[in-house]
């Protein structure tokens, strides 16, 4: 069967990660989390004093980081590893949150992540969402999303992210968290957040996960098809 990349890309919050997953695994695809890519980096970052403003010392520090995900046997997802270590847990607190779009926004980390993440999805059957895939990690995906939701839902999503894990922080710090993200999303000069031309966007405010995975499930089948179909036509002409 044919494969294809499903891209999904959208504001921090808005759920891509969790539809992701649940759609790579409906259709028997990899799922790749690049934000959980950055996080990781910002970890390592953090921990080592990493300047953003020396250019220097970020590409040595990126020389030195390798980031994986192995499937954890218990809980069965895809888990986070920062050099052999599993980072999943600390990857997601409050504190990364507060300076991933920072670190995400540095020419030499965003161009060392699109080149980890174009080798990993060298074959196709992929899902991946992030903020730039459908632009320019893979800008000539078959499939690509863009999803956004209301401000206040995405910052009560968030808020039971962080409760689930034991964090509890205030509405108006994560709602303060999404506006400062989002401004550093769409502004940076690399690889910025925007929809692609050719993206679905879906305002999924009032969608339920299962929606959301049921629709994205239903075009990504709609675009296999295609793809078979033009594979068997150069097949019967070759």
């Amino acid at each position: 069967m044919s494969s294809i990349i499903v891209a999904l890309d959208g504001y921090s919050s808005c759920g891509k990660s969790t539809t992701a997953k649940l759609v790579a695994k409906q259709l028997h695809y990899a799922y790749i989390d690049t934000g959980a890519m950055y996080r990781a980096v910002t970890l390592y970052f953090l921990q080592h004093h990493i300047s953003l403003t020396n250019p220097r010392e970020v590409r040595k520090a990126l020389d030195d980081i390798q980031i994986t995900f192995r499937r954890h046997p218990v809980t069965k997802s895809n888990d986070t590893f920062l050099n052999g270590l599993n980072v999943e847990s600390e990857i997601r607190k409050m504190f990364i949150s507060e300076q991933v779009s920072e670190v995400s926004a540095v020419v030499e980390v965003r161009h060392a992540m699109v080149a980890q993440q174009q080798k990993m999805g060298k074959n196709k059957g992929i899902v991946m969402d992030g903020r730039d895939i459908g632009t320019v990690v893979f800008p000539n995906a078959e499939l690509k999303i863009f999803m956004t939701a209301d401000p206040l839902m995405r910052a009560q999503r968030r808020q039971d992210e962080l409760l689930a894990k034991g964090e509890l922080v205030g509405l108006p710090e994560i709602i303060a968290n999404l506006e400062k993200r989002d401004y550093i999303d769409t502004h940076r000069a690399e690889s910025p957040l925007r929809q692609a031309q050719d993206a679905i966007l879906v305002d999924n405010t009032f969608m339920t996960i299962d929606e959301q995975v049921e629709m994205v499930v239903r075009l990504a089948d709609e675009k296999i098809g295609q793809a078979v179909r033009r594979d068997r036509n150069s097949s019967t002409y070759e």
